[in-house]
């Protein structure tokens, strides 16, 4: 039966894990309309609002996408703080053999790094979706904000932080899912870690272009 649970775990945290990637790279995709300008990035958010209409009710699939964000977040930090909890105590003691660095750094960034992210989130939607934590106040644009955001050196040291975290967490969990497939051989692991590397690496600089091109002043 424990074993059962624990498997639901782990498919729980593996398809809520999908998903959010899934929401991060449309994200992203999202994210560089900024670089068509400032009409064309609050067209794309104005899309976001309205898409769906007339066949559905204003914000309606906006909606449903965040309902299920919101549950794949709180159904992953489930998954993974009960699996964490139930592992560690059917392994009370701490190993003899320590192990090595990075991977002991990886899997203490796992551990707390994702409640930072979690707090991240919440700041990011009062920063740049209600405007409410943002420079520019709530009756600005999408535009305007996200440019008021990172011209900000907090926020953006802020954003730049939290991100290299959400790498270096996506790294580990894409890496340690394939472990869990049954991924034991020694050169497969170095291909399935190189890949893990490689698409965070991309993932996250595609983030950083724009707070980027925000303080060398390609966006103002």
């Amino acid at each position: 039966m424990a074993k059962t649970v624990s498997v639901f775990k782990k498919v729980v945290m593996a398809v809520s894990g999908i998903i959010m990637l899934l929401f991060l790279i449309a994200h992203m995709i999202g994210n560089l309309h900024v670089f068509q300008g400032a009409e064309s990035f609050n067209d794309y958010s104005e899309w976001l609002r309205s898409f769906g209409e007339p066949a559905l009710p204003p914000r309606t699939l906006l909606t449903v996408i965040e309902i299920v964000l919101v549950v794949s977040v709180v159904a992953h930090m489930w998954a993974a703080i009960t699996l964490w909890r139930q592992a560690k105590r059917a392994r009370p003691e701490a190993y003899v053999t320590k192990k090595p660095v990075a991977q002991t750094y990886a899997s203490r960034t796992m551990r707390w790094g994702g409640l930072i992210i979690a707090g991240f989130i919440v700041y990011h939607i009062l920063d740049l979706t209600f405007g409410a934590a943002n420079p520019a106040g709530t009756d600005s644009t999408p535009y305007d904000r996200l440019v008021a955001s990172f011209q900000n050196p907090i926020a953006t040291t802020v954003y730049v932080v939290t991100l290299l975290l959400l790498g270096m967490h996506l790294r580990h969990g894409i890496w340690s899912a394939t472990q869990t497939l049954g991924q034991s051989n020694r050169r497969r692991e170095r291909t399935v870690n190189a890949g893990a590397t490689g698409f965070a690496v991309l993932l996250i600089a595609g983030y950083l272009v724009v707070p980027a091109a925000v303080v060398l002043g390609l966006v103002d």
